[in-house]
């Protein structure tokens, strides 16, 4: 049976969506008995190897930037670093479904900031609904002495370092492969993670946790991998929606893996941010077909 594009895009999106909640999963885990920089810098350096080897076979690495790119990459790769570090940092203290749910803001957080940097047209209904998943965010952290903890403030942190990654990115020309980019940005968060490792101290890594962190650059490289693939085939606007589906995931892996499951509040507010995001990307499509 033949299926068609739009279809295998929905399937490949999964599949990205699925092996970067995986990735997340072995770095909790691991993180539960090693040192987070640590752990970080391990995974860098097999993410690095993977993504050198990756480009070699691709053909497209070429480390050496045209002038234009240098500086978008350099920003890019430093907010890589700090989302980088702001994600897991809150993802070692908070359940993984929570954070995940916070993450599905960024499609209206990079929305909203491309008007406010680009001056990209957006209308009303697309504001209100940004604004409308900002209350569903606000839902899952639960600002108040109850609800409120540093790691959510943390969680926010990490989608505003990835808005500005996203931007930068936008600001690339076409001479440079996105296998290039991917391997400037590891490199950083390997450096960084070597760099705060060896402040924090290291420790002896067992076989288990060895596994652990090689299964996390694995699913990373994966996830890259069916990332691109996505843009490649089917309309965005069919298959964009079952990004959302990483939440799914981080809820069912949470609960298998961690005995972590959100509460009622927090699945009320994950509805919020990921209705209004569909609708978001919906709105687009329609602005995007009446221009055509």
């Amino acid at each position: 049976m033949q299926i068609s594009d739009n279809t295998r895009g929905a399937i490949y999106m999964v599949i990205s969506m699925a092996a970067f909640t995986l990735n997340d999963t072995a770095m909790k885990a691991v993180a539960q008995t090693l040192p987070l920089f640590q752990s970080i810098a391990l995974r860098g350096m097999f993410s690095v190897v993977a993504l050198v080897i990756l480009g070699l076979a691709m053909r497209s690495l070429r480390l050496r930037l045209p002038a234009e790119d240098r500086l978008p990459v350099l920003l890019r790769s430093v907010a890589e670093v700090g989302g980088t570090l702001l994600f897991l940092g809150a993802l070692v203290h908070m359940p993984i479904a929570n954070l995940s749910a916070i993450m599905q803001f960024l499609p209206l957080a990079v929305a909203l900031a491309a008007a406010v940097v680009f001056r990209e047209r957006i209308g009303w209904r697309r504001l209100s609904a940004i604004l409308v998943g900002f209350i569903g965010v606000l839902i899952i952290i639960r600002p108040g002495p109850e609800g409120f903890s540093i790691w959510s403030v943390m969680g926010l942190g990490s989608v505003l370092c990835v808005v500005v990654r996203d931007l930068a990115t936008r600001q690339l020309s076409r001479e440079t492969p996105s296998v290039t980019v991917a391997v400037w940005a590891a490199v950083s968060v390997m450096v960084t993670g070597i760099v705060l490792a060896t402040w924090e101290g290291w420790q002896p890594v067992t076989l288990h946790e060895a596994g652990l962190i090689i299964a996390s650059a694995s699913m990373l490289i994966v996830g890259y991998m069916f990332s691109i693939m996505v843009m490649r085939v089917g309309e965005i606007s069919f298959i964009a929606p079952f990004r959302y589906t990483a939440l799914v995931w981080a809820i069912v892996l949470g609960w298998a893996v961690f005995g972590d499951f959100p509460d009622g509040l927090t699945l009320l507010g994950s509805l919020i941010v990921v209705g209004t995001g569909i609708f978001t990307i919906f709105r687009e499509t329609r602005a995007k077909s009446a221009k055509a």
